[in-house]
């Protein structure tokens, strides 16, 4: 169940709350003003398949918020870098050989990497706290406010895929069996076998099973009232702050939940996508082309998507008004 602690973090578009005595934390997206008006879009560029190095890896590219120090991007992860990550005030680079890097805020430590979280295979990233899958376990660090590195054993081996957003977390077991901790704990028993891709939200979580999406945790903005259209031939989630996105196998975009920065408005151009992520108050979608586009509030550039993400991208990231690709 959601611990019984009010989700209530200052909003965080305003200023970042220091630990001390402080329990709880407040989520408001930002000012209430309509987003502004976007440039019309530019003509599509010529068809150019992503493609990763060799090895399965790239550079890493960063547009959006970097008030709490996500840019500039570390040197050193121009190149052989696999996975990135984006979390509520920092960001996670995997490379090709294992190495982790961290870089942002770190108030709670979240960008101080253990020792053995190095030499992971994937990682997450919530508002205030890391995780890396090492050997098919979970190794947390960061913020702590409502237990998230608290892993529970059954998150200490067989796990598959891990996932993080907010104050909590999701592992994938083995089998298909999804573990939650920290804010919000609870599975429901459709999420208790079968499973194959895990995602977590401000306050809530989806899953991915038989080719149809499973929601559940928070509702305020009907962010897991899954429309029937994602409910079968659904290829991967993503779950934002507030709002929900499912990819087709037909490389269309389903969107719920909160829309009042239009980031469930999905935009025409959406069309043979291959990727998605879901950030705070904006969505970013990634083309066959290996384009790059994003929709929903602008502020801090959010959707602002750099001429260097136009092509050759293969794996992108969002979250808190700031987003990562990989090309």
């Amino acid at each position: 169940m959601r611990k019984s602690a009010s989700l209530v973090v200052g909003a965080l578009g305003a200023g970042l709350l220091l630990a001390g005595a402080l329990t709880a934390v407040s989520v408001e997206p930002g000012p209430t003003a309509p987003p502004p008006a976007t440039a019309t879009p530019s003509a599509e560029a010529a068809p150019v398949e992503a493609a990763a190095a060799a090895d399965g890896t790239g550079g890493v590219i960063a547009w959006g918020n970097g008030i709490w120090q996500q840019r500039p991007v570390p040197a050193g992860l121009t190149a052989g870098v696999a996975e990135v990550r984006v979390g509520g005030v920092h960001a996670l680079a995997l490379k090709g050989d294992g190495t982790v890097v961290a870089w942002g805020n770190n108030t709670y430590g979240q960008t101080v990497v253990p020792a053995e979280a190095q030499g992971a295979t994937a990682l997450a990233a919530g508002w205030g706290h890391s995780l890396a899958l090492k050997n098919g376990g979970v190794v947390a660090w960061g913020n702590d406010w409502f237990g998230q590195l608290k892993v529970p054993d059954a998150a200490k081996s067989g796990v598959t895929a891990i996932s993080a957003y907010g104050f909590h977390s999701l592992a994938l077991k083995q089998g298909g069996q999804v573990v939650s901790w920290g804010l919000r704990d609870d599975v429901p028993a459709e999420a208790k076998s079968g499973v194959s891709a895990i995602s977590v939200g401000g306050d809530h979580n989806l899953a991915l099973k038989n080719g149809g999406v499973i929601a559940w945790g928070g509702n305020e903005w009907g962010q897991i009232d899954v429309p029937a259209a994602a409910k079968s031939g659904v290829t991967a989630i993503s779950a934002g702050w507030e709002h929900s996105l499912a990819l087709k196998a037909d490389g269309t975009i389903v969107a719920w939940g909160n829309n009042e920065y239009k980031q469930t408005d999905v935009p025409a151009t959406a069309v043979g996508v291959k990727a998605i992520a879901a950030g705070w108050t904006h969505s970013v979608a990634l083309l066959s082309t290996g384009k790059v586009i994003a929709w929903g509030w602008s502020n801090s550039s959010a959707i602002a998507v750099p001429a260097t993400a136009a092509s050759g991208v293969f794996s992108i990231a969002a979250a808190d008004r700031f987003s990562l690709a990989l090309k």
